[in-house]
């Protein structure tokens, strides 16, 4: 028998923005197909129409996209099992229900939704926890397991509303092995009889994703802990279908947690702490008042994407080593679901913060260089790339983001216009400002100098005004960019040059007095 080749698959539901929990489940797919030297693909899960946003299907492969998740067949690239979206595949779902039927399987329901409701309010009433529609409760329902056979019949020919539901057994055991968790047992009284086709015709998820990843041929799901209660659900309807013998591996990945561990991560926790939940920025309607919104991105905020995806990885994934930085080839032979957590994860916004510090300076001047030119021509500043490389390389141990070099570096294009209070409290005085004054004078009869040269300037000028350098050096740094702190202050100085600087040095002590 040869080898099952490794296919596995992304299923998001286009409902909105991708969390950054599906960006995750999609890396972990990713990481093990490209490790075992097998195929990754998307599918649309659509069924839900009433929740179908416009524009989420193009924001998930613009997402997947950015993270560098390259998608080899579905919804995108197209392949040898299109449609990819569960919505285009409808009319194939209908004949595996009607196979479920005829082999027992599964059951018509033409209960109303006043029928339903009233065998709630009996259950709840009869203190009967988590009432619901099962082995027990259908033998007093309206179904085609306790009407006559001629009456199913005839509902059935009039085009009376019914749904498909699951006929799952009263006493067994249901087991299946997960990949993170071992193996998982569920008595099928806990089970409910679920629907498999909604009354319109459209197939729940449970039986889509059944019958597609079947067809599909997939032999692993990797998806989040939310579906784990769903798995023997599943796993019955792959032994009802004949399935059962190619049913695919499950991996149940563990939660994302908030910061401080105390619950699910969510959006409203990102609003509130100041950091984005989605891969890219959103354009949407707020859901209750109807007005637009827009919720931050990682890619808009200024992540690069390896940092985001390193971070992403380590959120229930370890190496087993020490090692933390990774680059995407790194992770994909590192990674085994094995070393997949089964505890949840708790999100630490320090910690992608910190690696897009690492990968920031990891990049070379001249790519840097590009976000500062970038920021410079927005704000009609001309700037050579040979001084936007001196700038950034200075810099870089002080951003943590790309859009920090503008923010940082703005007093090499523009002379300071106000001072920091705290530092010339402390450090300004009529001898520094003299002795400021001095060290403009030996600038203005010098020609281009290194970083070097200007400090034995400015220590040698010191010497003459008895002054020791460091009682006049963070006012120099003041007066001529602004601000108390900042990159070595002579490469700092060489950038700008000796005319430049002198003529700052000098519209300070003229203003400053």
């Amino acid at each position: 028998m040869t080898e099952r080749e490794v296919r596995v698959r992304f299923a998001p539901s286009p409902t909105g923005p991708l969390h950054i929990g599906g960006v995750r489940t999609a890396l972990y797919n990713y990481l093990l197909a490209r490790k075992l030297g097998g195929k990754m693909l998307l599918r649309i899960e659509d069924t839900d129409q009433n929740r179908f946003v416009p524009g989420a299907e193009n924001y998930i492969l613009e997402a997947l996209a950015w993270c560098g998740v390259v998608i080899d067949e579905g919804v995108g690239p197209g392949g040898p099992h299109a449609p990819y979206r569960q919505s285009e595949r409808k009319p194939m779902y209908k004949q595996y229900a009607d196979q479920l039927i005829a082999s027992g399987h599964a059951y018509y329901a033409f209960d109303t939704p006043e029928e339903l409701d009233t065998m709630r309010a009996r259950l709840q009433a009869a203190k009967v926890p988590n009432p619901q529609y099962n082995s027990i409760t259908r033998a007093q329902m309206r179904n085609s397991l306790t009407l006559p056979e001629d009456e199913v019949k005839q509902l059935l020919d009039s085009g009376a509303q019914y749904v498909i539901r699951l006929k799952v057994p009263r006493k067994e055991e249901v087991r299946f092995q997960d990949l993170i968790r071992g193996w998982v047992v569920v008595h099928s009284s806990a089970i409910d009889d679920k629907v498999l086709m909604k009354s319109d015709g459209m197939p729940t998820y449970h039986l889509a994703n059944i019958v597609d990843d079947h067809l599909m041929e997939i032999s692993h799901v990797i998806r989040g802990e939310e579906w784990l209660p769903s798995a023997p659900l599943h796993v019955l309807l792959y032994r009802y279908l004949g399935w059962e013998s190619t049913m695919p591996q499950f991996a149940h990945l563990p939660l994302l947690l908030k910061p401080d561990g105390t619950g699910k991560l969510s959006k409203r926790d990102g609003d509130k702490l100041g950091f984005p939940v989605f891969p890219l920025e959103w354009h949407g309607l707020d859901g209750e008042t109807g007005e637009p919104t827009v919720s931050r991105g990682y890619r808009e905020d200024g992540y690069l994407p390896e940092a985001f995806i390193n971070f992403l990885a380590f959120l229930g994934w370890n190496p087993g080593s020490q090692q933390e930085i990774f680059s995407m080839d790194e992770l994909i032979a590192s990674f085994s679901i094995e070393r997949v957590s089964k505890s949840p994860a708790r999100f630490d916004q320090n910690k992608v913060k910190w690696y897009n510090e690492h990968y920031l300076r990891a990049k070379s001047d001249a790519e840097l260089a590009s976000y500062l030119l970038t920021a410079l021509a927005e704000h009609g500043i001309a700037c050579d790339q040979a001084k936007a490389e001196q700038i950034v390389s200075v810099m870089k141990e002080r951003v943590s983001f790309p859009k920090d070099f503008w923010q940082e570096a703005k007093y090499f294009f523009q002379a300071p216009d106000s001072y920091d209070e705290q530092v010339i409290s402390k450090k300004w005085n009529p001898q520094v400002a003299a002795a400021l004054t001095a060290y403009a004078e030996a600038l203005a009869g010098t020609a281009e100098a290194t970083a070097e040269g200007l400090k034995a300037l400015f220590n040698q000028t010191m010497e003459t005004q008895g002054l020791k350098p460091g009682q006049v050096l963070q006012a120099l740094r003041v007066a001529v960019t602004g601000a108390g702190a900042g990159p070595d202050l002579f490469e700092t100085l060489a950038i700008l040059g000796t005319g430049e600087v002198a003529v700052r040095l000098r519209a300070a002590v003229a203003k400053l007095g």
